[in-house]
């Protein structure tokens, strides 16, 4: 459900303050106001006794250069925790229709239409994917195009490759080669990933056999217990992994497919995947596809929208406490705000509405208003060395998650056609906040 410029006027995407439209008995208006005026009051005798003392100027011009940071600052910032994500690079090779997409979705939880408006040229012969930021991403895919066509020139895609492998870089990467279960015309891949090892021997290769229900017996309509054992598969996954034995360290059968296939489960053979990649990988980015792969949210809610939400929300939430990390008070809020925005910008999109940074900005202002405080203690808290940093991290991680969290119900309620319900949005924050603050103590 896309939103029109007249919708956007009237819309609660661009007018927080429609939340707080709840009727109050005239009772209830009074005793509200009373206790207003006494607080103003108390308030500005307390403001004028400490102007009477305090160098109200100075005082200023030093609060607003604690919120106040360069754009030197905030690339400093972004620089170092991009140095310390664990980020993985996997260097999709394979032939067109042959599961690589369908990879990136196994692995991300985002929907195919995402992914495909999501991968961008890279080189003449590459696209590249950057999950769930091309600024600070925990996965980056690079998938080879043209690969197969006889129109191309296989030793211009190795040099291209090759010359991106060269770069030099502080990610974890891995090779994973996609080949069809029926498909025994490999030599253009065979050749390709020879050279490539032969260059690189020290970057990890893994051979993910795909479309495996291609084969079945006829009279099978649905995947069986992993893994497979039919004969037709289990004779053409020995031939293929012979084929390539020199060359990958390890070797997988996966079945990605849609929902509208009417194939159970629609990752078939995803934990398998994920064990092959963690074993060919370094422990800390094995840790993080292990995070971003475990299904026991998505179990309890039963969603799919708001399960791929949650692929987007965790590892923003990781960013977030890497960012909070840094021990510099108000320094990182500027830039952990436009992390927040960006993930409810994107959440948005996932639920079919395209929102402006503004827009997305007014969402976050009305969902989590009540925890400025909160924020602004938690930077506080960044004054006691070490320890505070640490606290600093795991709240950052919780808002962001329980922001995210949110945001799915908000949108969702959006796309069901209804008003988002300010008091339900409000509980559902804190009641995420509280179970995120136990998950990322």
């Amino acid at each position: 459900m896309r939103m029109t410029e007249q919708d956007n006027a009237d819309s609660p995407l661009s007018d927080s303050q429609q939340f707080s439209e709840i009727p109050e008995s005239e009772t209830t208006q009074s005793i509200k106001g009373s206790r207003k005026n006494r607080i103003a009051s108390v308030w500005n005798k307390t403001t004028s006794r400490l102007m009477q003392f305090l160098p109200t100027e100075q005082l200023a011009q030093t609060v607003v250069g604690w919120f106040s940071v360069s754009e030197t600052q905030v690339a400093e910032i972004l620089e170092k925790v991009r140095a310390e994500l664990p980020t993985t690079e996997a260097l999709l090779i394979g032939k067109p229709q042959t599961g690589k997409s369908s990879i990136v979705r196994g692995l991300t939880g985002v929907c195919a239409e995402i992914v495909g408006q999501g991968f961008r040229p890279h080189t003449q012969h590459t696209q590249r994917y950057a999950y769930p930021s091309g600024d600070l991403p925990l996965l980056i895919f690079t998938d080879t195009v043209g690969l197969g066509d006889v129109h191309q020139d296989t030793q211009a895609i190795i040099q291209e490759l090759i010359g991106d492998l060269q770069q030099s870089s502080r990610q974890a990467r891995v090779l994973i080669l996609t080949v069809k279960i029926n498909d025994f015309a490999i030599a253009t891949l065979q050749q390709i990933a020879q050279q490539l090892r032969q260059k690189y021997p020290d970057i990890p290769c893994l051979l993910a056999v795909t479309c495996l229900h291609e084969v079945y017996p006829p009279e099978i309509v649905d995947h069986p217990a992993y893994p497979p054992d039919y004969e037709e598969v289990n004779r053409a996954f020995a031939a293929i992994k012979e084929n390539f034995a020199e060359l990958c360290d390890r070797s997988v059968l996966i079945d990605f497919t849609l929902e509208e296939d009417g194939y159970n489960p629609v990752f078939y053979g995803l934990e398998a995947l994920r064990d092959a990649l963690a074993e060919l990988l370094p422990e800390a980015e094995a840790q993080t596809i292990y995070q971003l792969l475990d299904e026991q949210a998505g179990e309890q809610l039963g969603n799919l929208y708001r399960d791929a939400g949650r692929r987007y929300i965790l590892p923003f939430a990781i960013m977030a406490a890497a960012l909070a990390a840094v021990p510099l008070p108000f320094a990182t809020m500027p830039v952990l705000t436009a992390l927040q925005v960006s993930m409810v910008g994107l959440l948005g999109r996932l639920y079919g509405q395209m929102l402006t940074p503004s827009q997305a900005g007014g969402v976050v202002s009305a969902i989590a208003g009540g925890f400025l405080a909160q924020a602004i203690a938690r930077e506080l808290i960044k004054f006691l060395p070490g320890f505070g940093s640490a606290i600093a991290a795991s709240w950052a991680a919780a808002y962001t998650w329980s922001l995210g969290e949110t945001a799915c119900v908000y949108f969702g309620d959006l796309m069901g056609g209804k008003k988002p319900d300010p008091q339900k949005i409000q509980s559902v924050m804190r009641e995420a906040f509280q179970a995120a603050q136990e998950r990322f103590k």
